[in-house]
């Protein structure tokens, strides 16, 4: 008994479950203690044990003891399952017979004694079975739970018929998977065995922040053999580490964290099409889309599908396409060439294909293949990026790419059914002007809806799948046919072959050479080991201004969230707040901050080449050497900083301001080095960032590739449009039902003008008839002389 004691006083959950259950008791047996509390007390006393089982037990042991008894106490259980000594509960058995008069008077008893006591047999069979079978089989460094052998008592005939009536019922709608109060113990239960931040690689990984907490990076970049050893090669792709807050040691951790989340094995799983993105029902095959002909038939969905083989369809289909119209043969409603294109779309459809296009606009075959085409993207809702897009165009020489996957995408639809009607506007609403003049990049599910809106579906429709997420589309139809458009079909094959390169290698390269996953690991170490909340993204080139944009919602919208894949609520830091600006630009924005103010681990892109360089006049250096002394110097500073004594060193003599101009350094970053900007490097950096994503979303155990998220704001968005719609057509206040919303709605209505309804005096007195009111008639033709000589490249 003493025994007993101990154990109960050293687990605090069952010392206070038996004092609820002792009110449980005084309170006539409410069905909350007999369905709940005492079969969780039963299960904590099993998995707190320190008396090793026999695995050779099976549940039906436990159940036929536990429903064969009458009701032993929780102390007496307690004792049995703690000590293998089942005596007890035998003795209940053999005294079953004396108790059945006890069943007999039920009907004198409390109504909810006898419901509870109905209830008894079948809560505790279904709660604790499935719980220690759980217990038995979660594995876990600390500790180890192995079941003693239980004796087995004598079943008679009756007992058998006993067992069957009071069994469980086996279909799926049990009380343990909708009662959300047996959901909370069975969490208690499973949550040291689901989450990642319970296992001993994880612990160690926290013990030995403890330690790097006390280094600072001037004296650990001291250490030639660490530096040595912190770097990556791949394809001509260079990576440094050694300024991350990180040792060998540190590395060999992560790599064992690695190894317990499987991470090889969940690569290897989204390659081969996986349904690894649960929540959806859905395989997660961003790879497939630039995987080479050669692979055509090693990756199967839905059993039967070849998924390299249909992206090869349609990427066949494109190129027929884009060349056509570029070359003149496929024309507009009036016959003109169609030199402009406009992309519309959001979010991935949108940010991603911007990336790629920024980047080859000023690449040299680019340039020369973009000559005489102009694309723009719409992606918002706001009219005045409508008025941005259109206003210098001439419709009758547009291609309008929509790009939504199922075609119901509410901003992007909004804005197609506008580019519909200013084409309509310039051109009548012929259906011929919708075919001639407007594509459409859908999932094959979306052709119906597609063939409404008044698409050419046979030659104007470029389908993907339900496999490719948005933010990991840039390589499908989505980023293809816009790219191919304005640069040509072989310009946007080279940044695939860029892609595939460096999925090859994320693939097959060990984790100590391997650039993603390194990057993937040092992304885990900074934000849930050293709480470095955030990350900043600084290309040292112009051309990829719109990268730290990409990244911001690949990242964000992938690892922003907060179970994990089994849901269960992470206890530890996951998803960075992701921002960058190019280089120097950022450096006279926010590196104040990266200095002096919080700790944002910084990622530094630069290139060896720079797209077009030119020497100045008087200079020694060219000016791709003045930027990338920048790229060098900034990583240094932040990671060494400035002492006191080296601010009087450099003749500080106000003791009052050498505080002022200290920099702590000990900020971590890692630098990347590319040979140059073309296509090909272009896909090396897109697949590079949105494997390191991935690797993050593995190792945290959560689900990257869905987005839930962003759907309650849409929805809340669909009401918010019923009340303004009220408000417009009866001119009387609307109430949303929340006191900010209604009087911020309210003051909206009262203050904007009712476009859709009846003419309304504006301030500028233009009339909401059309779409663009400046038009390409308007456009102001720019001086043909000016000082600028771009091909001699000086100044005159």
């Amino acid at each position: 008994m003493a025994r007993r004691c101990s154990n109960t006083m050293k687990c605090p959950f069952f010392f206070f479950t038996s004092c609820l259950l002792t009110i449980t008791f005084i309170s006539s047996f409410s069905p909350l203690y007999t369905t709940v509390l005492r079969p969780a007390a039963l299960l904590n006393a099993k998995s707190s044990s320190s008396q090793p089982q026999s695995p050779s037990e099976s549940p039906s042991e436990i159940d036929r003891i536990i429903v064969d008894s009458p009701s032993p106490s929780a102390e007496e259980a307690d004792y049995a399952l703690q000590t293998g000594d089942y005596s007890v509960l035998q003795k209940h058995h053999h005294h079953q017979q004396q108790q059945q008069h006890q069943r007999d008077n039920w009907n004198v008893l409390k109504p909810n004694f006898r419901v509870a006591w109905d209830q008894h047999h079948q809560a505790t069979v279904r709660l604790v079975r499935p719980a220690l079978q759980h217990v038995a089989a979660a594995k876990d460094d600390d500790e180890t739970v192995v079941e003693e052998e239980s004796p087995t008592l004598p079943v008679t005939q009756q007992q058998q018929q006993q067992q069957q009536q009071q069994a469980p019922p086996t279909t799926p709608e049990t009380p343990r998977a909708t009662n959300p109060v047996l959901n909370f113990f069975a969490n208690i239960i499973q949550r040291k065995a689901t989450l990642v931040s319970r296992t001993a690689e994880w612990k160690r990984l926290q013990k030995h922040a403890e330690y790097i907490q006390t280094t600072h990076l001037r004296q650990l970049m001291q250490d030639a053999v660490r530096s040595e050893a912190l770097y990556a090669t791949h394809d001509g792709v260079y990576l440094d580490y050694s300024r991350q807050r990180v040792t060998v040691e540190t590395m060999k951790l992560l790599g064992d964290l690695a190894k317990r989340q499987d991470l090889r094995g969940k690569i290897e799983a989204m390659f081969r099409g996986d349904k690894i993105n649960f929540t959806e029902d859905r395989a997660v095959l961003h790879t497939a889309l630039r995987a080479s002909r050669s692979k055509i038939g090693t990756v199967l969905v839905d059993e039967d599908v070849d998924a390299i083989q249909e992206v090869h369809d349609v990427l066949d289909q494109i190129k027929v396409f884009t060349n056509g119209v570029r070359s003149g043969q496929l024309r507009g409603y009036t016959g003109k060439r169609l030199r402009n294109i406009v992309s519309v779309g959001i979010g991935g459809s949108y940010l991603g294909p911007e990336f790629v296009h920024e980047c080859l606009k000023t690449e040299p075959e680019g340039i020369t293949a973009a000559l005489g085409y102009n694309l723009r993207f719409l992606s918002n809702v706001d009219p005045v990026d409508v008025e941005r897009t259109c206003a210098d165009l001439d419709p009758e020489e547009t291609l309008i790419v929509i790009v939504s996957k199922t075609f119901t995408t509410a901003e992007t639809m909004l804005n197609a059914k506008t580019m519909r009607q200013w084409l309509w506007d310039f051109m009548g609403n012929d259906p011929e002007v919708v075919e001639k003049h407007m594509v459409a990049c859908a999932s094959i599910s979306a052709i119906e809806k597609v063939k409404d809106f008044g698409i050419d579906t046979e030659n104007y429709f470029f389908r993907f799948w339900d496999w490719v997420g948005g933010r990991y589309s840039v390589c499908s139809a989505a980023g293809a046919v816009p790219i191919s458009l304005l640069y040509g079909f072989e310009l946007f094959e080279k940044f695939l072959r860029g892609a595939e390169s460096m999925d090859d290698h994320f693939r097959n390269d060990p984790i100590e050479k391997n650039i993603p996953i390194i990057m993937g690991l040092l992304g885990v170490w900074n934000m849930s080991f050293l709480n470095y909340k955030s990350r900043t993204t600084l290309p040292y080139a112009e051309a990829l201004l719109k990268l730290p944009a990409h990244i911001q919602q690949l990242d964000m919208e992938s690892n922003g969230k907060t179970v994990t894949k089994n849901g269960t609520p992470v206890d530890y830091a996951v998803g960075e707040i992701d921002f960058g600006e190019a280089g120097t630009n950022g450096q006279h924005s926010f590196y104040q901050l990266l200095h002096m103010g919080q700790t944002v681990p910084c990622d530094f892109i630069g290139f060896c080449e720079s797209q077009h360089d030119y020497c100045v006049d008087g200079e020694s250096l060219s000016s791709h050497d003045e930027l990338m002394a920048n790229f060098f110097a900034q990583p240094d500073a932040l990671a060494t900083g400035k002492t006191a004594d080296e601010v009087r060193e450099d003749g500080e003599l106000n003791e009052d301001v050498v505080a002022h101009r200290v920099f702590e350094g000990n900020r971590p970053s890692l630098s990347l080095l590319f040979p140059k900007l073309t296509a090909y490097a272009c896909g090396q950096i897109l697949a590079l960032y949105e494997h390191r994503t991935t690797v993050q979303g593995f190792l945290w155990d959560i689900n990257s590739f869905d987005q839930f998220g962003v759907e309650l704001g849409k929805k809340l968005a669909l009401n918010v449009k019923e009340q303004m719609l009220e408000g417009r057509s009866t001119g009387k206040r609307v109430d949303t039902g929340d006191h900010a919303t209604t009087r911020l709605l309210n003051y909206y209505l009262e203050s904007s003008n009712n476009a859709c309804g009846k003419k309304v005096e504006t301030t500028g007195g233009n009339p909401f008839t059309r779409i663009t009111r400046r038009t390409h008639f308007d456009r102001v033709q720019p001086p043909e002389d000016h000082n600028l000589r771009g091909h001699t490249g000086k100044l005159v």
